[in-house]
């Protein structure tokens, strides 16, 4: 890795068209608005992308898009969310010769739970053939990784270079803060970004990021300049916007509040439903708290 990514890196959605395929020419958009909002990278391709519903094609079309949509301007993370390390490989092989800084790659979560040997092994195997970097993202409940693993994994794979945290247990975060602490540690506890930063975590790649990047790189700056007070606001308005957020639809309600901001509209894939009326409700009021809708399209017209 010749750069440590550090900061807010958000996760950016997948612009899909209402008919499940992708309009890529709206790559350009959401990338050029991140930056625009002083974000630190990006993530294409995760679970906030719907990076699990992409056949091999059309991951490796969305990660050089959004690689040539940066030009070097910030880096670029890769998500792979797949179900065994021959497709995680196949993956990271299609884009190893991008300018990608970083594979985020999910332990496998089908039905059936490996076991710590295996898991280390499936993170050995890709770092083996793929030579690129790799963040863990430890998100799946029943693949869950504790720290302990984790740390292992890391110190036996040394391009295993760092893990995105997710679930709302800052016990497990602060535990692999002191376990880890030469490694990069992404803070993924949306509704807890605040007290991650305090306790020292390296950046955020998370879904809170994208729906408000303004203000999620706000927070990032003024808990950097020591502004607690300042930082305790944006904490509770982008909260209140997360619990607006969260659900079953989380990648659906995310979008709505791009496009709320003036990113065109575009659609999640089958059969993840929209945001519907009262999501909506909630993500217009939560985005109007944080006065964000000052930059939308209807603002702007």
């Amino acid at each position: 890795m010749t750069a440590r990514p550090t900061g807010v890196i958000p996760p950016m959605t997948t612009p899909f068209r209402k008919d499940g395929e992708i309009d890529f020419k709206l790559v350009a958009p959401q990338v050029d608005w991140l930056i625009g909002a002083g974000s630190h990278g990006m993530a294409a391709g995760g679970s906030t992308g719907e990076g699990h519903t992409l056949d091999h094609e059309e991951y490796r079309d969305l990660v050089a898009a959004t690689v040539e949509a940066a030009k070097g301007r910030a880096p670029v993370i890769a998500g792979i969310i797949v179900d065994s390390t021959r497709d995680a490989i196949r993956r990271g092989k299609l884009v190893r010769g991008m300018n990608v800084a970083a594979l985020q790659v999910t332990p496998v979560h089908y039905l059936f739970k490996p076991d710590e040997q295996a898991m280390v092994d499936h993170f050995r195997r890709m770092a083996d053939e793929t030579g690129m970097p790799i963040i863990i993202y430890n998100v799946v409940p029943w693949s869950y990784l504790s720290p302990a693993l984790m740390t292992r994994i890391m110190n036996e794979v040394p391009l295993v270079v760092g893990v995105k945290q997710s679930a709302g247990d800052l016990k497990l975060f602060a535990d692999l803060m002191m376990m880890a602490p030469d490694k990069l540690i992404y803070s993924a506890v949306d509704a807890l970004m605040y007290p991650s930063y305090t306790l020292g975590a390296h950046g955020s790649i998370a879904a809170i990021l994208s729906a408000a990047p303004h203000a999620s790189v706000e927070l990032w700056n003024v808990v950097k300049t020591g502004n607690h007070d300042r930082a305790l606001e944006l904490h509770k308005k982008l909260l209140t916007l997360w619990n607006a957020i969260v659900s079953d639809n989380l990648p659906a309600c995310t979008r709505y509040a791009q496009s709320l901001q003036g990113l065109p509209t575009t659609f999640s894939r089958a059969p993840m439903p929209e945001a519907s009326s009262a999501q909506q409700a909630a993500i217009r009021k939560a985005l109007e708290g944080l006065g964000a809708l000052r930059g939308s399209r209807e603002a702007a017209a």
